[in-house]
């Protein structure tokens, strides 16, 4: 029998229009308008707006947990249902609402104390390498202070974080075929975000958790886990925690899976994963027309 895991893209898969193609389901449109009511702010208007506004992560953040949450929920009316559900940074809240950790409106409201404060974060910045030599890479950054590897993607990209200055002198230290800067407010999933993060955890710790219906698989603990206490555990060293997205690449077909389904906008995650899975069976679901497909 078949296993599949469902897969939640995180910052930076954002584009204009995602998910407006879905307003035709009325409980999809209910979902947008309870998201703007609980926010202050229209997320259709936001979504179908400026690329640079919608870029922000005060903004970005909520408008992507609403599609993908609303993608799961007629993922889940469709009749599929998942083995195992995991999500890159941001995508995490999204993996945790479809295994049914939290309700919608719980998820969303953390989600917008997590990018208040990431959004007023200006402290660092991050840069994305591809194609390195990772032992090199992991003896640089072991070497020098005030950086670490936040994402770790897979064997031939990951995103490093932190100071200034020690991020650049990775970048010039380590010979890679690309580097590039990222447009983030601050240095995410680091040590610089501790005050963030235990601002975050404040609200975090009130927040009710349900035993996961389905395992999770968490950016700082890639292993399944359904109990409550251990996954609010897990998300609440997130903030300052390496994304460990390789190590749950790998796992999956440890696990059985045999395929995966991104479900969010775009294709960001199934094209980090290919490296790691090349015999997964991908599929992608971001639109009206891909849910239409099922049938």
């Amino acid at each position: 029998m078949t296993k599949t895991a469902w897969v939640f893209p995180g910052q930076g898969s954002q584009a204009v229009g995602m998910g407006l193609d879905l307003l035709d389901s009325p409980e999809a449109k209910a979902k947008f308008d309870k998201a703007s009511e609980l926010l202050g702010w229209s997320v259709i208007d936001r979504i179908q707006g400026d690329a640079i506004e919608l870029s922000k992560t005060l903004y970005t953040q909520p408008c992507l947990y609403i599609v993908e949450a609303i993608l799961a929920d007629q993922l889940k009316a469709a009749g599929q249902t998942p083995d195992f559900v995991a999500g890159h940074s941001l995508g995490e809240y999204s993996a945790l609402y479809a295994a049914g950790v939290f309700s919608f409106e719980s998820g969303l409201k953390i989600i917008q104390t997590r990018s208040q404060l990431m959004d007023s974060s200006s402290s660092g910045t991050m840069a994305a390498l591809l194609g390195f030599d990772r032992i090199e890479l992991e003896t640089a950054i072991e070497a020098t202070d005030g950086v670490v590897m936040a994402n770790d993607n897979n064997s031939g990209q990951v995103v490093i974080s932190g100071e200034p200055d020690a991020v650049d002198r990775i970048i010039a230290a380590v010979k890679c075929k690309r580097a590039v800067k990222l447009n983030v407010s601050g240095a995410f999933h680091s040590p610089l975000m501790a005050a963030a993060a235990d601002h975050f955890n404040t609200v975090l710790k009130d927040m009710p958790f349900n035993d996961a219906q389905i395992p999770v698989l968490s950016n700082t603990d890639p292993t399944p886990c359904t109990n409550a206490v251990d996954l609010k555990a897990r998300l609440s060293r997130q903030m300052t925690g390496a994304v460990r997205w390789r190590e749950i690449s790998l796992a999956l077909p440890d696990l059985g899976v045999t395929a995966i389904t991104e479900v969010g906008p775009g294709k960001v995650l199934v094209g980090i994963m290919k490296r790691t899975c090349a015999d997964m069976v991908f599929a992608t679901i971001g639109t009206q027309a891909e849910l239409a497909a099922l049938n």
